[in-house]
């Protein structure tokens, strides 16, 4: 591979790290052909991008964003590395890659995330990242936070106007026996 070509490859892939909020690097060196297809075909189906690329040119596009990325230096971009991206939701790859070790142990590992511009480095944080809430699960938990207290005043309102006309609906048919 030429100079340019890199270049041209480390601006493609800054771009793709710049528009895309969510991305998992991943270890599938131990997986064979069949089982590499079979983890692109998921991939395909979940709308995750999968691409194996050289973490040489990972760190140079890295290096253009405006997030610090150092700490993958060392622990994350060494050996066979996959990236995989998501551009809606942080949670679909880390389900992913969960199911995918149910069907196939030991078979992918997670070496890294980037959700949202923060940093999840080491396989242990698979779990972590799949208790993760979206920003829009987030904002419709503050709507209905927001709302609850005006929905009951509400309520107590009508409950209170019909308990209100039954006590005088009560009190007129006593008056008029």
């Amino acid at each position: 591979m030429t100079k340019e070509e890199k270049g041209v490859i480390i601006e493609e892939l800054a771009g793709k790290f710049a528009v895309t909020p969510y991305f998992y690097i991943t270890d599938a060196s131990g997986l064979n052909v069949a089982k590499t297809n079979d983890l692109r075909r998921l991939c395909f189906e979940r709308g995750i991008e999968y691409r194996v690329i050289k973490n040489t040119l990972i760190q140079k596009a890295l290096e253009r964003q405006d997030t610090d990325y150092t700490s993958f230096d060392d622990t994350v971009l060494k050996g066979f590395s996959g990236v995989m991206f998501h551009t809606e939701n942080g949670k679909v790859a880390a389900k992913l890659i969960k199911d995918f070790l149910k069907a196939n142990k030991n078979s992918i590992k997670l070496k890294g995330a980037s959700i949202d511009s923060s940093i999840f480095i080491g396989h242990d944080q698979l779990d972590t990242l799949l208790t993760l809430k979206s920003k829009q699960e987030l904002v419709g938990e503050i709507i209905g936070l927001l709302q609850s207290p005006a929905k009951n005043v509400i309520s107590g309102l009508q409950s209170g106007g019909k308990k209100l006309a039954g006590i005088l609906q009560t009190l007129s048919e006593r008056e008029a026996a």
